[in-house]
């Protein structure tokens, strides 16, 4: 378990991250979403005890990782901005993972870079931005650390690999409890692998949740009564958002789908459908009950 109590770091003047608490639950599959400069690859690099904190503690299984190289052992770190040695191909960089991490099974690796149809022995440097990308990935989920860190995780990688390398890390996950938070700029990019999902807004968490439990408690629906109606017709429902075109309604409401049901068809309803949300919609009505809209975050 990831423990983050009040963490805070500034650049000069510039405040990057503000009182940051977070917890992240082991064996699980965490995203941080936000705009460029939110504080993302910060708060990977304190974890990570690249960069060090003005102020707060980070906790990894009840350690502290300054200066602690067993515990480092569990974790591995792939950055936004990518860095190989000159000339390395990935079977180098891979023989360089091994030498630093004791768990390291290169037998998977060749295996993941045959899937991926990256070639051991051509230099990295000439690949393309997708196939680095990919590169450091994998290196990285063969170490089997404990905690895996990916900044802005699907830089450059096309949809059709974009979802094989999910299905890999979920496999990773579930094969060796493994802990993995990723960061990405794109909403649309982690909301279909990650468990829980934090947004980062100046410094600070906007807004964080379990997708499961935000999935289940959301839903859209379209409402057309024979009588005249507005939202104050339905004050017994959790009302996220409602929109109202001639006599058609489309309500974003948050609770349990069963009682709104049985709401709605006191009245009677002419037209009463329920419609598939996205998380993306999600975060804009919750975001909006907090005051925010979400052009302002992204």
């Amino acid at each position: 378990m990831i423990k983050i109590n009040n963490l805070n770091k500034s650049y000069g003047k510039k405040k990057v991250l503000e009182n940051l608490n977070c917890t992240i639950k082991t064996n699980s599959i965490y995203g941080f979403v936000g705009a460029n400069g939110a504080g993302k690859s910060t708060l990977l690099r304190i974890i990570n005890d690249i960069f060090k904190a003005d102020s707060g503690t980070i906790e990894i299984n009840g350690e502290t990782v300054e200066n602690n190289q067993e515990l480092k052992q569990n974790l591995v770190f792939v950055p936004d901005d990518l860095y190989f040695f000159p000339n390395y191909t990935l079977k180098d960089m891979a023989k360089f993972y091994k030498s630093m991490y004791k768990r390291f099974d290169m037998e998977y690796l060749e295996k993941l870079a045959t899937t991926l149809k990256l070639n051991m022995n051509s230099k990295i440097q000439n690949f393309s931005k997708g196939m680095k990308r990919q590169c450091a990935l994998i290196c990285a989920i063969c170490t089997n650390a404990e905690y895996m860190f990916f900044d802005e995780t699907f830089d450059g990688v096309d949809p059709v690999i974009r979802n094989l390398l999910k299905r890999i890390i979920a496999k990773q996950m579930d094969k060796k409890e493994t802990t993995i938070i990723m960061t990405s700029h794109n909403l649309r990019e982690l909301e279909d692998i990650c468990d829980n999902l934090a947004l980062l807004y100046k410094g600070g968490i906007l807004f964080e949740s379990d997708v499961n439990t935000l999935k289940t408690n959301m839903f859209k629906i379209q409402i057309s009564l024979k009588q005249e109606f507005d939202k104050n017709t339905f004050p017994n429902l959790e009302i996220l958002n409602f929109k109202k075109v001639g006599s058609v309604a489309t309500i974003i409401l948050k609770g349990e789908k069963e009682k709104a049901k049985e709401e709605f068809e006191k009245l009677n309803p002419v037209i009463l459908d329920f419609l598939p949300v996205t998380l993306e919609e999600m975060f804009i009505y919750e975001m909006e009950v907090l005051g925010y809209e979400f052009n302002q975050v992204f």
